[in-house]
């Protein structure tokens, strides 16, 4: 009887998956922080656009099987976004009747979405090739933050019509996070109900 040969994984094509894998994350990803950007409340869109980060930190984590967790993902996205000021001038601009909530939410939009690019791409950079995002050179990540940031004001003015929808889909999450913070839906049926709804954009 022949015995059949086993296959051996090939390595290249496993990477090529998880780098396409990051790269859908990343764009759903800069989808949900233009919603974020987009809430009127002054200084809250920071925060969601900071949980949405954060979030995609996981998710590629989860995706190159590395390590995480919260607070890492606040200590880097910290590192990298925390001199922003102007996305907090944009915030505040919010405040100023009329004009200011519609030049505000815009501005914060297109800012939340390249931030949102950059961190992704930051980070899939580190997982790729040194596994986390633990032991970063700080000084390397922000200069390349800075250099994917102006990539993705571009990437996310190609995006521009679809900034109703992810604000939409934004809501439908906080939504569920409410439900899941009281024990309405378990933690396994927010993730599943994210993901649906991620999958959209």
């Amino acid at each position: 009887m022949t015995e059949l040969k086993q296959e051996k994984p090939n390595n290249e094509a496993i990477e090529r998956a998880k780098s396409q894998r990051a790269d859908k994350i990343i764009n759903t990803h800069v989808l949900w922080g233009m919603g974020a950007g987009l809430m009127p409340i002054p200084l809250f869109d920071i925060a969601a656009v900071t949980a949405v980060q954060i979030d995609l930190l996981k998710q590629l984590a989860d995706n190159y099987e590395a390590d995480f967790s919260n607070e890492m993902g606040k200590t880097f996205v910290t590192a990298l976004t925390g001199g922003t000021f102007a996305r907090i001038g944009a915030s505040l601009l919010k405040t100023v009747p009329g004009i200011g909530t519609l030049i505000g939410g815009v501005s914060m939009s297109v800012m939340s979405g390249a931030s949102t690019f950059a961190v992704g791409q930051v980070a899939k950079r580190h997982f790729e090739t040194d596994g986390n995002i633990v032991n970063v050179d700080l000084d390397f990540a922000r200069n390349a933050y800075d250099d994917a940031f102006e990539k993705g004001k571009q990437i996310v003015s190609d995006l521009k019509g679809h900034e109703a929808e992810s604000k939409d889909i934004y809501k439908s999450l906080e939504r569920l996070g409410e439900l899941r913070d009281k024990g309405v839906i378990t933690d396994e049926e927010f993730e599943t109900k994210k993901q649906e709804l991620l999958e959209r954009l």
